[in-house]
């Protein structure tokens, strides 16, 4: 098993996770709509579903955030960089790579704080009544595996800056 495998494992069995949430979401969302328009015939929506749907969202949004990661998801600008040499694009993916670690190392932190602050003070939701936190601990599950993936990604660029060899291909993240 190469040094890769662990990380593209992780991200990638997070983000199906993150797809079966969303199926959930879609399903409960479905019946909590058929119930509501069957209430003549004694059928009822979910309760709480829109808190449901609230954190199921944000759990599938950070779970799928590694995966973008690895696999260099996020948008990108090539017109000019296309016709730049590998080297200088290897510099660029670096860089590119060093502000979106620092970005999720944020994000995780600031949720962290968020989480806590939650936790504090014993919000909890106005129908299921639910601890809010709880929404936040989801997210940070994937907000820690995703800094862990972005310092993986980060240490990749290094050494692609430092061997002069590609490793991580320059499109969508294929490794070669």
């Amino acid at each position: 098993m190469s040094l890769s495998q662990p990380f593209v494992w992780l991200a990638r069995a997070l983000a199906i996770l993150g797809g079966v949430v969303l199926v959930a979401i879609t399903v409960l969302t479905v019946v909590s709509i058929v119930g509501r328009a069957l209430i003549p015939i004694g059928l009822r929506p979910i309760p709480g579903d829109f808190e449901l749907v609230e954190v199921g969202t944000g759990f599938a949004i950070f779970c799928f955030l590694p995966w973008c990661q690895l696999m260099r998801g996020h948008a990108t600008v090539d017109v000019f960089t296309s016709f730049l040499p590998d080297s200088a694009n290897r510099v660029i993916d670096l860089v590119s790579e060093l502000l979106m670690t620092t970005i999720v190392v944020l994000i995780a932190w600031r949720l962290w704080y968020g989480m806590w602050d939650k936790v504090r003070y014993g919000e909890t939701t106005f129908i299921l009544q639910f601890p809010v936190w709880w929404g936040y601990a989801a997210a940070m599950f994937g907000a820690a595996i995703g800094v862990i993936v972005s310092f993986y990604v980060l240490s990749v660029r290094i050494r692609e800056v430092t061997t002069g060899r590609t490793i991580l291909g320059p499109g969508q993240g294929a490794f070669h």
